[in-house]
C-alpha cells in the first residue's frame, strides 16, 4: 500500500526540511573484571548483614502492603513466640513489625558507598557498577521470596484453626485468599518502595560521590538504574504505566498495545523523509529511545508558527493525530489519560483497563456501572466526569494529546530497552551463598565481595603512602611577647584557641598526630592497602577546616580586644610509608614529607607587606629571585614565599589530589598578580561520609622572577606552586557562579 504523504500539497519548502533526530542504544558494559569459578558470570559476594537486615526489612514491607500485620501478629502470640517459620526470625518480636525506611535506606547507601570506595581503591568503575547489578539482583530475588515466605506463614497459621473457632478461621482465610490475589500488586509496592529509596541514595550521595572520585565517566550507564520498571517482571505493568508513561493496551486485540503503538510511530517516521536509514530498524530503534525527539518533531502540542521550525512541527503534529485517528489510536490516547485519576477510587475493585476501555465503548461502560452498584461505597459521579472530559476533547485539546503520548511512548519505549540492557548485565553476576563456592572464587582471586564498614577487615600493616600536614603559627614570637606583657599564659592561649579546637578535628578525617611544636602542629594521614585512596583530599578539607575554625576563633578574641591567630599551612605528599624510630617507647616518624611540609608552610617576612598591600583574594604566593641565575644550587633556596592562613600544597600532592577526586577546570573573575599572572583554577567535592561533601578549589599559578629589590616582575617561569583557597569569599562567588550550597 502507498504511504501517505504527511505533508498536504502546498506546503512551503522550508517546512519540508527532516528534524534533526537523537539517537541511544542502552548498554551496561562490565569491563576489565575477573570471570568467576563457571567461566561465564562474574562472582559476587554480598555482605552477610546486609542481606539478613535486607530480607527481614523486605519482608516487613510486605506484610505491612499486603495488610496481614495483624493476622500475623495474631499469630506469634498464640504461639507464645515459638516453634517460628525457619527463615523468618522478623516475626519473633511482633513489635517490631513496622519496617523503617530510614533503616533500609541506610543499609542500602552503606553498601553502595563501600562499593564505591572500592570501586576507587582499584580505579576500575565497572567493580561499582557491578555492585549496583548485584544488590538489584538480589532485591528481586527477595522480593518473590520474602513474600512466598509471608504466604506459607499465613498457611500455617490457618491450620492451626481447622476445626476451631470457625468464625476466626474464616475471615484469617479470606484475608490469606485476598493477600495471594492481590500478589502483583503487593510486589508492586514494594518494588516501587525500594525503587524510591535507591533513587534517593543515587541522588543525595552516589551521584555527587561517584563525580567526585570518578568525574562524568558512566553517567549515562548508571541511569539504567534509576529505571521505574527495574524491579517489574518484564516491564508490562498497568499501574506503573499509567504514573510515570501512559498505560498501553495488554492483549492482541488492543489496537493501543505496545507492538502497534511501535509499528505506528515508525510508521510516522518513514513519512518524515529521513532517508534510507529510516528503513533501518536498528536506527529507528535507537530513535525510539529519545524521548526529546518527540520534541523536535511535534513540539509541545501547540507549535509556534511564527517561527520556521513551529510551522514544521504544526505540520508533522497534524499528520501525526490524522495517522492516530486513522489507526483508530487517538480515543484510546485520551481515555488512557482521562482514566488515571480514577485509578485511586475504583482500582483494584474494578480493572484499570476495564475502566479505560469504558470511556471509548458503551458496552463496557454499562458492565462497569453494573460493578459500580454492587459495591455500596462506589460512586459512579467519577466515571461520568471522566466521560464528560473525553467528550470535551476535540481539536486542539486532542492535538496536545498526541502530542503528549508520543513523548510518553518513547520515554516508556527507551526504559524498557534499558530494562532489557540491565537484565543482560543480571545475568552476568553470580550471587554466590555456598560457602565453599565463595572460599574456592576467592582462592582463585575471582571474587567480588561487598561488605558493610563494620565488616571490612581492619587494614592491619601495610601502609602504602602518606600525607604530612604542618600548621604553623605566624610570628608567634611577637604574640607571645604581647601576651606576656598583658599578664595571660601564651600556652593555655594557644591550647583554647587552637590546639585543642584541632585535635576534636583529627580523627573526623582519620588523621593522626605526629608531634606538637611551640607554634605549630604535625598531623598524618596513613593511606592502607585497599582503602580508597583519599588521603591527599582528606588533608585539604581538614586544612580548610583549620583555618576556618581558627577564623572563628579570632572574631572572639578581637571583641575581647585579644590579638589573633594567623596560621600557614603545608601539605606533602610521599608515595610511600613512613619510617620510624624508637626513643624508649616512642615512635619518631622520618619522611621527607616532614621537611616538604615545613618549607611550604613557611612565610617570608620581606613579602609579606608587599603581598598584603596588592589586597589579593589569594593566600598564597612563591616568588623567585635573580641570584639563582647561573647558580648550581637548589632552586628552593631562591624562592621568596607568601603563605598568610593559606594552604600550600606540593606539586606531587596536587597530582595525587587529580587522581584521587574528579577536578573539573574553573573561571572566576579574579584579580592576577603583576595584572599578567597566569593561574588555573579546578574545583573539586571530597566526600566524607554517604552524604557528607566538601568543596575545594585549588589554584596553580606560575612562579614569577622577581628583582628582590624593588620587588618587580622580571619574567615569568615555567615552574608551578599550588594552594587550596582558604578565602571564604571565593568559595561564596564559586557557590553563586554554580547555584549550589557548599
Amino acid at each position: 500500500m502507498p504511504r501517505i504523504p504527511i505533508f498536504k500539497l502546498g506546503r512551503s519548502a522550508e517546512e519540508l526540511t527532516p528534524p534533526q533526530l537523537g539517537s541511544y542504544a542502552p548498554r551496561l558494559p562490565l569491563e576489565d573484571l575477573q570471570l568467576g569459578v563457571d567461566n561465564l558470570r562474574h562472582d559476587v559476594h554480598l555482605s552477610p548483614r546486609f542481606v539478613e537486615q535486607v530480607r527481614l526489612r523486605i519482608a516487613r514491607i510486605i506484610v505491612r502492603q499486603g495488610d496481614m500485620d495483624g493476622l500475623l501478629a495474631a499469630e506469634s502470640l498464640e504461639r507464645g513466640g515459638g516453634h517460628h517459620f525457619v527463615g523468618s526470625p522478623w516475626m519473633a518480636n511482633p513489635q517490631s513489625q513496622k519496617a523503617s525506611p530510614s533503616e533500609l535506606k541506610s543499609l542500602l547507601a552503606d553498601l553502595h558507598v563501600s562499593a564505591l570506595n572500592r570501586a576507587k581503591a582499584v580505579e576500575n568503575l565497572s567493580v561499582d557498577v557491578l555492585a549496583r547489578v548485584a544488590i538489584v539482583k538480589f532485591l528481586r530475588v527477595e522480593l518473590n521470596a520474602q513474600f512466598a515466605q509471608v504466604l506459607e506463614r499465613g498457611r500455617m497459621m490457618l491450620k492451626s484453626y481447622e476445626g476451631v473457632r470457625q468464625q476466626k478461621a474464616l475471615e484469617y482465610r479470606e484475608r490469606v485468599a485476598t493477600f495471594q490475589v492481590a500478589k502483583k500488586i503487593i510486589l508492586r509496592k514494594t518494588g516501587q518502595e525500594l525503587f524510591r529509596i535507591l533513587r534517593e541514595i543515587e541522588k543525595e550521595t552516589l551521584a555527587r560521590m561517584r563525580r567526585s572520585l570518578f568525574g562524568n565517566r558512566g553517567e549515562a550507564e548508571y541511569k539504567l538504574f534509576l529505571n521505574p520498571l527495574v524491579f517489574t517482571e518484564d516491564g508490562c505493568d498497568t499501574y506503573l504505566n499509567a504514573e510515570h508513561y501512559v498505560m498501553l493496551g495488554n492483549f492482541d486485540r488492543d489496537p493501543d498495545r505496545f507492538s502497534n503503538v511501535r509499528r505506528v510511530v515508525r510508521e510516522f517516521l518513514l513519512t518524515l523523509n529521513l532517508g534510507p536509514k529510516a528503513e533501518d530498524d536498528a536506527v529507528v530503534d535507537g530513535w525510539l529511545n529519545v524521548p526529546e525527539n518527540a520534541h523536535e518533531l511535534v513540539g509541545s502540542g501547540q507549535p509556534d508558527e511564527a517561527s520556521r521550525e513551529g510551522r514544521a512541527q504544526k505540520a508533522r503534529l497534524q499528520s501525526w493525530v490524522d495517522l492516530l485517528e486513522r489507526e483508530k489510536l487517538m480515543d484510546y490516547v485520551i481515555a488512557s489519560y482521562e482514566v488515571v485519576p480514577m485509578l485511586g477510587e475504583y482500582s483494584p475493585r474494578i480493572n484499570a483497563q476495564q475502566l479505560k476501555n469504558a470511556l471509548i465503548s458503551r458496552d463496557e461502560r454499562e458492565r462497569v456501572e453494573k460493578l459500580i452498584e454492587e459495591h455500596s461505597k462506589l460512586s459512579a459521579e467519577s466515571l461520568y466526569s471522566a466521560m464528560a472530559r473525553f467528550a470535551a476533547c476535540r481539536g486542539a485539546e486532542r492535538a496536545k494529546m498526541a502530542a503528549r503520548f508520543l513523548r510518553d511512548f518513547l520515554r516508556y519505549h527507551r526504559d524498557l530497552r534499558r530494562l532489557e540492557a540491565l537484565n543482560s548485565a543480571l545475568d552476568s553476576g553470580n550471587l554466590i551463598g555456598n560457602s565453599k563456592l565463595r572460599e574456592l572464587s576467592a582462592m582463585n582471586g575471582t571474587l567480588y565481595e561487598f561488605l558493610l564498614p563494620e565488616e571490612q577487615k581492619p587494614s592491619e600493616d601495610k601502609v602504602l603512602r602518606h600525607v604530612i600536614l604542618k600548621a604553623d603559627i605566624r610570628d608567634s614570637s611577637r604574640l607571645t611577647r604581647s601576651l606576656l606583657a598583658k599578664g595571660m599564659n601564651p600556652a593555655s592561649y594557644f591550647s583554647l584557641n587552637f590546639y585543642d579546637p584541632v585535635n576534636k578535628l583529627l580523627a573526623k578525617y582519620g588523621a593522626r598526630k605526629v608531634f606538637v611544636e611551640g607554634d605549630a602542629i604535625i598531623v598524618a594521614l596513613l593511606e592502607h592497602e585497599g582503602e580508597a585512596p583519599m588521603a591527599v583530599s582528606r588533608a585539604c578539607v581538614l586544612a580548610r577546616e583549620i583555618i576556618e575554625i581558627v577564623r572563628g576563633y579570632n572574631h572572639l578574641l578581637e571583641r575581647a580586644g585579644l590579638p589573633g591567630l594567623e596560621l600557614g599551612t603545608g601539605i606533602s605528599f610521599q608515595d610511600s610509608a613512613p619510617m620510624y624510630l624508637m626513643d624508649g617507647e616512642q615512635q619518631i616518624m622520618i619522611s621527607e614529607a616532614l621537611n616538604e611540609s615545613d618549607r611550604l608552610s613557611s612565610c617570608s617576612k620581606r613579602v609579606r607587606k608587599a603581598v598584603q598591600g596588592a589586597k589579593s583574594p589569594f593566600n598564597v604566593y612563591a616568588f623567585q629571585t635573580l641570584s639563582e641565575a647561573g647558580s648550581g644550587e637548589s632552586a628552593e633556596d631562591f624562592l621568596f614565599k607568601y603563605n598568610l592562613n593559606g594552604i600550600r600544597i606540593s606539586q606531587a600532592a596536587f597530582q595525587r589530589l587529580q587522581q584521587e577526586i574528579s577536578l573539573e577546570p574553573c573561571r572566576l573573575d579574579l584579580p592576577a598578580l603583576f595584572g599578567s599572572e597566569v593561574f588555573r583554577l579546578h574545583r573539586g567535592l571530597v566526600p566524607l561520609g554517604n552524604d557528607i561533601f566538601k568543596k575545594i578549589l585549588v589554584r596553580s599559578s606560575q612562579i614569577p622572577q622577581i628583582d628582590p629589590q624593588k620587588f618587580s616582575l622580571q619574567h615569568w617561569t615555567d615552574q608551578w606552586y599550588y594552594e587550596v583557597c582558604s578565602n571564604p569569599d571565593i568559595y561564596a562567588m564559586l557557590d553563586g557562579k554554580a547555584g549550589a550550597g557548599r
